[in-house]
């Protein structure tokens, strides 16, 4: 007994560091230096949740761990210590990667398809259903085939095989 519960305890510790060794790539995640003031590092922030992870989409670069993400981040508060107001930093950045890279991209001629195509979309597929269902409903339900000779003989013998089975 006692020497099952050594190798048990061998087992586990042989598992412990094999868990900690490989969990060290998951420590060595840069993390963002913020900036020395705080009120700097609000306005920071505040971008940061205003700008699209080029990496990820749909997901501010404040939420993201992506490398780009990272880097656009360092970009904004290196612009923010240079003195530059929320929207110059704002501008450089669209610039840089185009209106795509705000979350909430502003409504001009260049986003006009991103703006309107849900909305043409949601138009044509419920044009689309509407002709749909008036055309099966105008058509005239189709009468059933007559069944040929040979059909009702076989039909009929098969009923006569069933009334003399019960």
């Amino acid at each position: 007994m006692r020497e099952l519960l050594h190798r048990v305890g061998s087992c586990a510790a042989i598992m412990m560091i094999v868990c900690l060794t490989f969990s060290a790539e998951t420590l060595a995640i840069g993390v963002d230096k913020p900036l020395a003031d705080a009120a700097l590092e609000a306005r920071a922030r505040a971008i940061h949740k205003q700008l699209r992870c080029l990496v990820c989409q749909n997901q501010a670069i404040d939420d993201s761990n992506a490398d780009l993400a990272r880097d656009l981040r360092v970009l904004v508060r290196e612009r923010i210590s240079l003195g530059e107001s929320d929207q110059e930093v704002l501008d450089y950045v669209v610039g840089r990667y185009g209106d795509w890279v705000l979350l909430n991209p502003p409504f001009n001629i260049r986003t006009l398809a991103l703006w309107i195509s849900p909305v043409v979309l949601l138009l044509l597929g419920g044009v689309f259903a509407v002709v749909i269902l008036r055309r099966q409903r105008n058509q005239p339900e189709a009468a059933p085939a007559d069944l040929t000779p040979d059909e009702q003989a076989r039909l009929k013998a098969l009923l006569d095989d069933e009334r003399g089975k019960s």
